[in-house]
């Protein structure tokens, strides 16, 4: 065989080596959202791929026989191509019980330079381009060279097969995703531009729907504005003057005896006809939904949906109203400050850069401002009050604070026991070590805690 034959086998043996290299990477690679909307639209290759990234027991038994094959071929021949060549360039200068020797080594690192940057690093960043394009247009010739070598693929694959079940391992690729996939993806977007952040909060609220309890997103009992049914008219109007809500609780003698709700639009629409209005008259009260606290917000909205409702009062194991929820209340999670007024806002920064937060803000949502991940224990609380009280281990009062993440949190307003407001502020690096360090202002007996200068400032 002549040099230039066997140069010409040389190439030959790259060019399938970049092959097997760019179909293997390409068909890893390939996305299974992006391979199922190019097989929706009709293209029938990608559902192929699908199927092949399901069962790759096969594919990849033909891509190691091809690599393994072609790089023994490659070192046969490049070995006798290049030997003779270095040799004769060799002859002169290099004593000749190290010439062959020599002209080995330089071949050897040749051929191996060669295989490895056109048969292996180039096709595989090609492959990672666009990895779907790729695999589909390879797809074909790839199930030809699967049913040419079918027999000894077989072989490899039960062999194979017997040793992932030895070890317990799973023989087919589910390729299931995730809302953590999902997750990802919109955070990539986002990084690279293409998705803008209110975007991106929004997504990632919609996912924490099937994760986030009812008590994360419901109006508490306290906060709770309802009507009695001996109420009288005067007390209806006043309250419905100065609330912002248009459905109301009607309850008997007490908030944990629900029974239902009134509309203050049904209320005007009776005054404004001339109508009596009594809440003893059972046909002015509607229906109202009871939901128990460990239903999760995609559930609820799972049942206003089958109930075609928008309003459901949440009870405890207890049977006792710990708050009412709305649809409303949902959509504030998803979108939050898009459909939240100023005056709504439960989180609110300040020109001086802390932070002034209700207590019934969402222990979720506390986490996803100040970028803590998981706070410590957070499955035992659904609130920054609530977080408050774990850390402290008692009943908070004024001035009492917390250290943690790098920030300080302190109480400002407390109303009978309940924490109304916490002031955050920054104190260091948030890299600093996340540990806890609870602290509170020591009092005298029968005095009251010192009031923060932000109180004092009031």
């Amino acid at each position: 065989m002549d040099l230039s034959l066997k140069l010409l086998s040389i190439f030959a043996l790259i060019v399938a080596a970049a092959y097997f290299a760019i179909s293997e990477i390409s068909l890893a690679g390939s996305r299974r959202v992006r391979l199922t909307q190019m097989a929706e639209n009709g293209d029938k290759r990608a559902q192929e791929v699908i199927n092949l990234q399901e069962k790759p027991g096969p594919f990849f038994s033909v891509i190691q026989i091809g690599i393994n094959a072609v790089a023994i071929l490659g070192g046969i021949v490049g070995e006798a191509a290049f030997t003779d060549v270095f040799a004769g360039l060799f002859k002169w200068f290099v004593p000749a019980q190290y010439l062959e020797t020599t002209s080995f080594l330089c071949s050897f690192l040749l051929i191996t330079m060669l295989f490895i940057i056109f048969a292996d690093l180039l096709p595989k960043r090609i492959g990672l381009t666009n990895p779907e394009k790729i695999s589909v247009r390879l797809i074909g010739s790839m199930q030809v060279l699967i049913k040419v070598l079918k027999p000894f693929v077989w072989l490899l694959t039960v062999i194979s097969n017997a040793l992932m079940k030895l070890f317990g391992l799973p023989t087919q690729n589910k390729n299931k995703i995730t809302s953590e996939d999902i997750v990802a993806t919109v955070d990539a977007g986002a990084a690279a531009g293409l998705i803008a952040p209110s975007e991106q909060a929004a997504i990632e609220n919609v996912m924490d729907l099937e994760s986030r309890l009812v008590p994360s997103a419901m109006t508490a009992r306290e906060y709770v504005v309802y009507f009695t049914l001996d109420e009288s008219y005067e007390s209806i109007a006043k309250k419905i003057a100065s609330s912002p809500h248009n459905k109301f609780p009607v309850c008997d003698r007490d908030i944990d005896h629900v029974i239902g709700y009134v509309d203050s639009k049904d209320i005007l629409r009776r005054v404004i006809e001339g109508k009596t209005f009594s809440l003893k008259d059972q046909n002015c009260i509607s229906s109202l939904p009871a939901v128990p606290d460990s239903l999760t917000l995609s559930e609820v909205l799972d049942l206003f949906k089958t109930q075609r409702s928008d309003f459901a009062v949440v009870l405890n194991e207890y049977a006792l109203t710990v708050g009412v929820i709305t649809l409303n209340d949902i959509m504030s999670t998803v979108m939050g400050e898009f459909v939240l007024t100023p005056d709504e806002a439960q989180i609110v920064q300040r020109s001086d850069g802390s932070w002034l937060i209700d207590g019934a803000t969402p222990i979720d949502d506390v986490e996803r401002v100040f970028d803590f991940g998981q706070l410590p224990e957070d499955e035992t609380y659904e609130t920054l009050a609530g977080f408050m009280m774990y850390m402290l281990r008692k009943i908070p009062k004024l001035t009492d604070h917390i250290e943690y993440g790098g920030y300080r949190f302190e109480v400002i307003d407390v109303e009978r026991h309940r924490i109304d407001q916490i002031l955050v502020t920054k104190i260091g690096s948030k890299d600093e070590d996340k540990k806890p360090e609870p602290s509170e202002q020591s009092t005298e007996p029968g005095k009251e805690a010192p009031a923060s200068e932000d109180e004092q400032d009031k």
